[in-house]
């Protein structure tokens, strides 16, 4: 554990001593914890020996970790069954979430297919309608597939002509889905079934008649869930046909661990194959002349763009043979470039829209232009340019906060879009690119006033200096004296940005009398590849460090203090929030890891684990080894300390972060833990990484936040205690 300097425990000691003392949840007894077997297994790197006690939770299907799992759940559940506000949790949490969510709408064959949900449904429905603005018409119930939402329906893709679904379905959410069709005249299904589909996109040829998709072969019986996946390849299924028929297109059994992606251009002229090493943010392009969109040559022959692994290619949209691609090559905060495909040379290219201060997030192009979202201090920012890159405005936005789903078309004027915010929830609007005229979309309605609490952004220094942004959300006036209890989320990783993002969670949370706070950390693609790569690989513990600043900067500022303070991350969040507080565990007064990757030197053994490597590195490279031992949540838990109350979560059915994280890492804090602090996982069933119905999910996060507030010591507001 790294010790606090003498300046900071003088500051955190002289600024606890000014503090008026603050109620906080009363200890309870020490938990006595499901016995879990600690074997001798030890695991050779390079010649380090590093014990594996726990190695053997590893095995999904083995009945011993099924008999552990239900004895800690069965901890679990008592332990928050205690729990005197979490009923009033679970009830305001459901309140909030029962307002109606409108998707932003796809354009297809002059209709508009999107997803509904009424509130409280499990999974929200599909829709067609005319866009004239005629009465939606259902199209598929995922509801009725399942009573529990064990059935999940993960992806939808209407044909060109609007006569055909292509939907992908999934058993408990799990990645592995299996595409089906359905005739939007009859509503009925096809005979049509493509299985063992991972990872991949549904993209139709222009003539209707099939699609192009990516899968793998099919894992061992029994083994789907936890078996690395290697050697996926593009395929093209003919309606009609079984699979067993389907063409294979494109594969490279000498990159057997990359992910390859195919989608037609709109006009149906062009296939492109975007080939990514696993997580990386560069990739190489390849593309298919299919010939007349009436009469595609699917078996043409796949030729290369760029090859070089050197940068992000990403294509946006064509007119005619001219290729519009977003790119960072020599552009780490990306351009947009066109050129013809017969002459493809970086040379030759024509610069549209240049690298500027701020990161380009994605483009596309609709109405033969070209719209461009941009992140400005991780606030939204959308751009219009002519197909010639003459600038054409700025499209309006309703505030401050994040634009969620850009949807066009090139032979249309209309733009759709979502906007949301940490106080505001996703509200469609409709841009009509010929008139330049707004309008709202969909505009939803909640059991909430937000008026009454603000965001505001602020900025700190990191450990090497680095000046990092965080948003902090709470009610208006909010008197910083230290006490208020404070909940702060990050991630950190793979080059995603965290953009402010309406959920119920965070009104429950300030209702509560709770500050909520977002810290944007390196790693992420907030401010471009550069931000990224400061966080990964050997500089993962820039991630870790910025992260325990944000920490320091809520406490040094009064917002908090540390026995009020408590942070939670999700997947490479839960890593984050893993590691934080193995490293510094007298900072917090409570942690949820969700989903976490807790075991960095066997992560890449299972399932897609092995697509991270060029994000985290690999214990197989000596290089990497030496980094991730250094921080690897799992192997740097000590016996004796007392780490903060924690609660992890996983689910039976995750094949993304299989659950071994989650359990090797809970008992192995369970048995070190060196105080009564509460160590508790939660292991929810039929659910995956991505996917949870919606009642699971309101019962998961009312029995988290519930953890949460009562080791913060919060109470729910006395006017709607009961």
């Amino acid at each position: 554990m790294q010790r606090l300097s003498v300046y900071i425990l003088f500051m955190l000691l002289s600024w606890s001593a000014a503090v008026p003392a603050q109620p906080a949840a009363v200890p309870g007894p020490r938990l006595v914890y499901p016995s879990a077997a600690r074997d001798a297994v030890v695991n050779d790197y390079f010649g380090t020996r590093v014990p594996a006690p726990y190695q053997w939770m590893e095995d999904l299907n083995s009945p011993v970790v099924a008999r552990w799992v239900a004895a800690e759940n069965a901890l679990t559940f008592s332990y928050l069954d205690r729990n005197p506000d979490r009923g009033w949790v679970q009830r305001r949490l459901t309140q909030l979430w029962n307002y109606e969510k409108v998707s932003v709408p796809q354009l297809e064959a002059g209709k508009l297919f999107f997803d509904k949900n009424s509130g409280l449904q499990n999974q929200a429905l599909v829709y067609e309608q005319d866009a004239s603005g005629a009465a939606p018409r259902l199209l598929i119930d995922p509801n009725a597939l399942s009573p529990d939402g064990s059935v999940a329906l993960l992806d939808y893709v209407p044909s060109h002509d609007g006569r055909y679904l292509a939907y992908a379905l999934s058993r408990g959410g799990s990645d592995w889905e299996t595409l089906h069709v359905r005739d939007l005249a009859d509503g009925k299904d096809l005979a049509d079934e493509v299985r063992y589909v991972k990872f991949s996109g549904i993209s139709w040829t222009g003539d209707n008649r099939g699609f192009f998709y990516s899968r793998y072969p099919a894992p061992p019986v029994g083994q789907a869930i936890s078996e690395q996946v290697k050697d996926q390849a593009v395929y093209y299924h003919r309606l009609g046909t079984p699979q067993s028929a389907d063409r294979l297109i494109y594969t490279r059994p000498d990159l057997p661990e990359w992910i390859l992606e195919a989608s037609v251009s709109e006009d149906g002229r062009y296939l492109f194959i975007v080939l990514v090493n696993g997580t990386s943010a560069n990739n190489e392009l390849y593309y298919v002349d299919l010939g007349a969109s009436a009469h595609p040559d699917i078996g043409a022959a796949v030729q290369p763009l760029f090859t070089g692994n050197d940068a992000a290619y990403v294509p946006i949209g064509n007119l005619g043979d001219t290729l519009y691609l977003q790119t960072t090559l020599h552009a780490p905060k990306g351009k947009i470039v066109a050129f013809k495909l017969s002459d493809a040379a970086p040379a030759h290219w024509r610069t549209l829209v240049p690298q500027g201060r701020n990161v380009i997030q994605t483009a596309l192009m609709a109405h033969h232009q070209v719209v461009v979202k941009y992140l400005v201090d991780v606030k939204s920012e959308v751009r219009l340019y002519a197909s010639d890159g003459k600038p054409q405005g700025v499209l309006p936005l309703p505030g401050i906060g994040s634009v969620v789903s850009l949807s066009g078309r090139n032979d249309s004027p209309e733009l759709y879009y979502g906007f949301t915010s940490y106080l505001y929830p996703l509200r469609v609007y409709r841009y009509d690119l010929a008139t330049r005229r707004n309008a709202v979309f969909f505009t939803p309605k909640l059991t909430f006033d937000p008026a009454r609490y603000e965001t505001r952004q602020v900025f700190y220094r990191s450990k090497d200096g680095t000046r990092i942004p965080m948003l902090i959300t709470a009610r208006k006036g909010l008197k910083l004296d230290g006490a208020n209890p404070t909940l702060l989320y990050a991630y950190g990783g793979f080059d995603i940005s965290i953009t402010p993002n309406f959920s119920p969670r965070v009104p429950v949370w300030l209702e509560m009398g709770g500050v909520y706070a977002v810290a944007n950390l390196r790693g992420g693609g907030e401010y471009g590849e550069a931000w990224h790569q400061a966080g990964m690989l050997g500089r993962k513990q820039n991630v870790f460090d910025d992260f325990i600043g944000a920490a320091r900067y809520l406490i040094r500022e009064h917002y908090t203090s540390p026995r009020k303070l408590a942070i939670w991350g999700y997947s490479n969040g839960g890593l984050l929030v893993g590691a934080t507080i193995t490293q510094h565990p007298e900072l917090f007064g409570a942690a949820y890891a969700g989903a976490g990757v807790m075991d960095m030197l066997r992560y890449q053994k299972f399932s897609g684990g092995a697509l991270w490597a060029p994000e985290y590195g690999s214990s197989d490279d000596p290089k990497a080894f030496k980094w991730l031992i250094k921080y690897s949540p799992l192997q740097n838990l000590k016996p004796g300390v007392c780490y903060p109350p924690t609660i992890i979560t996983t689910a039976d059915h995750d094949d993304r972060v299989v659950p071994s994280h989650s359990y090797k890492f809970a008992a192995s804090l369970q048995h070190d833990q060196g105080c009564a602090n509460p160590v508790l996982i939660r292991v929810a069933t039929k659910t995956s990484h991505n996917y949870m119905p919606t009642d699971k999910q309101i019962a998961q996060w009312s029995d988290v936040w519930a953890f949460l507030a009562h080791n913060l010591g919060m109470q729910p507001p006395a006017a709607t205690a009961k």
